[in-house]
């Protein structure tokens, strides 16, 4: 019988000690099919030498030459040149970082090749710390058979280890096994071939292999993994959702005094769409298992009444219900709309956040503990141990992407409570984040999908201009204008740098002192990520309370307070953002009656991405129709957000590229869920990170 590569640890492997069995543990590697799993995320064309009169700028080559001379220079920062010729042309080595060891190998007249991107420096190329062969007398290069694989890494793995211990692994595969799990009408219908096959020309691929291919990952290779990857988080997802009919929850009736009375006395009608969702969650809760629902609404299409009405429902059946805010003020924010709605109903509602006194939280407590509170609002304080609910029967968890599984999980034991029979809360996710459906469908396929496709009437679409930051004086002007003859409130949003809160603190700072001094005249704020959660408390608190009349920010305003008195917004540089955050963002204003408008002031010459990509916020107040955009530009992983411990991860798959595979995606993890449970555990164990704490939610 065939050893299976699961059951064999990579400390077999030669090289591998404590040190690099822990960098390989980083890495979710512990066995040889977790390293034949570890696949290349890019390639390498190194079977030929690119002769330095054909280099291009930014491209990666492989460089044979002769050494002319080495020497340490002393421009901006000190480095090392080492200039080397091929009859073709002159070309730089160039290292910032060098021993004097290293200098000494440099030796004139001797051979060295080099594989990095070629920079035009002047008017000569250079590389950069590329990767080095010194050949010394050999007047010829080395060249590879086929394309060399690059692997995923972390500090302290090199490469060369990496591709030593997978060599060591594939020879391994030669003569034991990796399982095959997909069932053989579906390999064969899709015309994918055997994953032993897969995984050995994907680490070893030839040179004839379509290199444009496997990086696009529209090879057949790639695909065949993303459609096992796929067919296993699907099936994960799944577990996760017939795990949780199996588990008891209170039948809450549908129709509520409560719910109607709150109705009733608005000075507006729900839109359908917010009855039909209404309708959805009743039913749901109805049943004597716990309903995991998804709300999905854009900004302004009235998730949190929705929520009242369904928490509403529960209250008048004596059970508790709890919402939970990423934030303390979006929680005061909502605790202050259910406040206002339950006092004429007899209704008591408390708030828990950190920020509260000690005298303030014990009565908080106490409150929840008895079951005096029957409508609890408040941040992750909600899950702390010292919280215990009498009666908890629904959780309601609003921006759900800023919270991970452990937290969720957390919450929901909460429901446990004195009750003996152990039942579990209905659940109710809410995000303003317009999701694709095909996206939802599959990241959330552990829960029911109910979505607001529909506007509050009156509501007036935010005017959306694009213009260069060259007009910046004008765009001053306008801010003083609304702030000082329209009485109206201003945001001015800094994204200098998406990927660097650091840069945006500090051009958040920059813009701030240049608006105090130009605007002399104007009440001008500042909220950023370094200052500390109080002292943000206190700023947005003030901008509400209209102490302030131009907000500069950064980023952390996306998901915030409702100030209907804000009806302009100006955001820098929006072509870093992605267009689902540019939205977010725009929703921050039109929260009022009046006109709102949104300026994105851009820098410099736009690329033709950039270009779409604005012109699309520019003609488009739908959050859907943004949101399949920004799906279609930048991918699901953009479009999800930051991912929280527990979420999905994709390795291989990608949502939009192998959106064609979903139908039969879906149709072979029914099939495998239904048939062959240790075939879909096993998978599951192979492709889904974190799979223990997924199936506890």
């Amino acid at each position: 019988m065939q050893t299976r590569l699961a059951g064999i640890g990579v400390d077999s492997l030669k090289g591998v000690g404590p040190k690099v069995a822990q960098k390989l543990e980083q890495l979710g590697i512990k066995n040889l099919e977790d390293l034949l799993f570890h696949l290349p995320y890019k390639y390498q064309d190194r079977s030929r030498v690119c002769p330095i009169g054909e280099l291009r700028q930014g491209e990666s080559a492989l460089v044979f030459g002769q050494i002319e001379a080495a020497d340490i220079t002393f421009g901006k920062r000190r480095s090392l040149v080492c200039r080397i010729s091929d009859g073709s042309g002159l070309m730089d080595i160039r290292l910032f970082y060098f021993s004097m060891a290293q200098k000494k190998q440099f030796i004139r007249g001797q051979y060295i090749q080099c594989y990095g991107q070629a920079t035009l420096v002047g008017r000569r190329y250079s590389m950069i710390h590329p990767e080095l062969t010194y050949l010394r007398e050999q007047d010829s290069p080395v060249l590879e058979q086929g394309l060399k694989a690059i692997y995923p890494s972390t500090d302290g793995l090199q490469q060369r280890i990496i591709s030593s211990l997978m060599e060591q692994a594939l020879t391994q595969l030669k003569r034991a096994r990796v399982r095959e799990l997909l069932p053989e009408k579906w390999l064969t219908s899709l015309k994918f071939p055997p994953l032993v096959d897969a995984l050995t020309t994907l680490h070893k691929p030839p040179l004839d292999l379509s290199l444009s291919a496997l990086q696009s990952g529209n090879h057949p290779l790639i695909q065949r993994l993303a459609f096992e990857e796929l067919v296993a988080q699907h099936i994960a997802m799944l577990k996760i959702k017939h795990r949780g009919q199996q588990r008891l929850a209170a039948s809450i009736p549908e129709k509520s005094n409560y719910a109607a009375k709150l109705i009733s006395d608005l000075p507006f009608t729900l839109t359908t769409a917010q009855q039909r969702v209404i309708g959805e969650i009743e039913k749901d809760m109805a049943r004597k298992y716990p309903m995991m629902r998804l709300v999905q609404g854009d900004v302004g299409s009235g998730k949190t009444l929705v929520a009242a009405c369904v928490m509403l429902n529960v209250v008048s059946n004596t059970h508790q219900a709890a919402l939970m805010a990423p934030t303390e003020i979006l929680a005061e924010q909502h605790f202050k709309a259910f406040a206002n709605w339950c006092k004429p109903l007899g209704i008591k509602a408390v708030l828990l956040i950190s920020k509260m006194s000690a005298g303030e939280k014990r009565d908080a407590l106490a409150a929840i503990e008895s079951g005096q509170a029957e409508i609890v609002i408040g941040t992750h304080a909600l899950f702390q141990n010292q919280v215990i609910f009498k009666d908890l029967a629904l959780v309601v968890i609003d921006e759900q992407h800023r919270f991970g599984v452990e937290q969720r999980k957390a919450l929901l034991e909460k429901g446990w409570g004195d009750n003996q029979k152990q039942l579990h809360p209905h659940q109710l996710v809410m995000t303003a984040t317009p999701i694709p459906r095909t996206l939802a469908q599959t990241a959330y396929a552990d829960l029911d999908l109910s979505v607001i496709d529909e506007l509050p009437p009156g509501r007036k679409p935010i005017q959306t201009v694009v213009m260069s930051d060259s007009k910046r004086d004008a765009v001053i002007e306008r801010v003083r204008q609304a702030c000082l003859n329209d009485k109206r409130q201003v945001y001015w949003v800094c994204t200098l740098i998406e990927d660097s809160e650091e840069l945006q603190c500090q051009a958040a700072e920059a813009t701030y002192e240049q608006l105090q001094t130009v605007l002399s005249s104007l009440r001008v704020g500042l909220i950023h990520g370094r200052m500390k959660p109080a002292e943000k408390q206190r700023v947005m608190q003030a901008f509400k309370d209209a102490e302030i009349d131009l907000l500069v920010a950064t980023t952390v305003i996306e998901v915030g307070v409702d100030v209907p008195n804000a009806s302009l917004m100006i955001i820098e540089n929006p072509e870093r953002l992605g267009l689902s955050q540019l939205h977010q963002l725009r929703g921050r204003v039109g929260r009022g009656d009046k006109e709102s408008h949104c300026l994105l002031m851009y820098h410099g010459q736009l690329s033709k991405n950039a270009q779409q990509r604005l012109e699309v916020m520019r003609s488009s107040n739908d959050g859907f129709v943004i949101a399949e955009k920004d799906l279609e530009l930048r991918g699901p992983g953009e479009v999800l957000g930051t991912r929280q411990t527990g979420a999905l991860e994709y390795r291989f798959a990608d949502l939009v590229r192998d959106s064609h595979l979903l139908t039969d995606v879906y149709l072979c993890a029914d099939e495998i869920l239904s048939a062959q449970d240790v075939v879909a555990e096993a998978l599951c164990n192979r492709w889904v990170r974190h799979a223990d704490s997924l199936s506890q939610v």
